[in-house]
């Protein structure tokens, strides 16, 4: 069996989302522990006990779901479940990296929290959102965001098999979202998001980002970890900072990602964090790629007792 951990990003957050992890494993609250001294602010207070608007907003979400998954993570560690591969969905990404050993948590912790307030306020000013297309090919998608008359648009996502995420200017967003009606897709989900993400419009906040990614010691990767950018493995010649710089404002390969783990050979994947769509992510690109694999998802104490009873059996 070969393991490989993938960490969700925004969107699939809530309220109390790891509460009962926090309260059950000691593991867990020396995590946040540790991120809260070094942030100076108690962020399980900011996920616990906080509304769900005010957990929506960008500089809140990341940082949340970030601590969510890094006290998940410390429990596999623990237990000696380790990974042969790793990758995220944006800001899973510093997850990976986390896991992978290239940052420590409070390193991670400054950044993430330094990434969602930049990519918040940093933000050209107006109406942004983002919009899930489902049942349409990658093309047409594309296709649909070149037909919008009114406003700025690009698919950002490419998640798996029948699933772009499209993000822009509001009134734009809504005219694509009519369009992919019309060219056949399944299903249109507008998104819990809150700006112009991995797109051009975002290039005052991955230059500050870029300033304080400079600030970081960057260590090689203990495993791999699957960049979004390209879809392929950090090697010793990627420069970190540009790669994550550029994250902000290019567009997420998350599907490339997923093929090209399962062409390393991982056959169990495990999603660390809330909610479980990266793992019908998974499922779908395996399904088109005819390939089997496990998968797990942790999100509670219910979900990570199970996970483990699988793991620790199997290994």
């Amino acid at each position: 069996m070969k393991i490989g951990y993938i960490f969700p990003g925004q969107g699939t957050q809530t309220v109390g989302m790891g509460k009962d992890i926090f309260e059950k494993y000691k593991e867990a609250k020396a995590v946040y522990q540790e991120i809260d001294e070094a942030l100076e602010e108690k962020i399980e207070n900011l996920t616990f006990e906080t509304t769900q608007e005010e957990l929506n907003q960008t500089k809140n979400t990341q940082i949340s779901i970030y601590a969510m998954s890094m006290a998940i993570l410390s429990i596999l560690n623990k237990e000696g479940v380790k990974p042969e591969a790793a990758a995220g969905l944006s800001l899973g990404e510093y997850s990976a990296l986390t896991c992978a050993g290239a940052i420590n948590l409070k390193q991670g912790a400054k950044i993430v929290r330094t990434r969602g307030t930049f990519m918040q306020e940093l933000a050209p000013k107006g109406e942004w959102a983002m919009a899930a297309i489902i049942g349409l090919e990658d093309d047409k998608v594309e296709e649909a965001c070149n037909k919008v008359e009114n406003g700025f648009v690009r698919a950002v996502n490419y998640n798996c098999p029948g699933q772009v995420v499209i993000s822009g200017e509001k009134e734009a967003v809504m005219e694509a979202m009519e369009i992919v009606k019309e060219l056949g897709a399944r299903k249109v989900i507008e998104l819990k998001t809150s700006g112009p993400f991995h797109t051009e419009k975002l290039q005052e906040a991955s230059k500050e980002l870029r300033k304080e990614l400079e600030k970081v010691s960057f260590k090689e990767c203990e495993i791999p970890v699957i960049k979004n950018l390209d879809g392929t493995p950090y090697t010793e010649k990627d420069n970190m900072v540009e790669i994550l710089a550029n994250h902000v404002t290019h567009p997420v390969k998350f599907r490339k990602s997923i093929e090209t783990m399962l062409d390393m050979g991982i056959d169990t994947f495990v999603e660390i964090g809330p909610g479980k769509t990266l793992s019908g992510f998974v499922k779908k690109v395996c399904k088109e790629k005819n390939k089997e694999a496990n998968v797990l998802n942790i999100e509670n104490v219910e979900t990570l007792e199970n996970a483990l009873d699988f793991l620790l059996n199997v290994m």
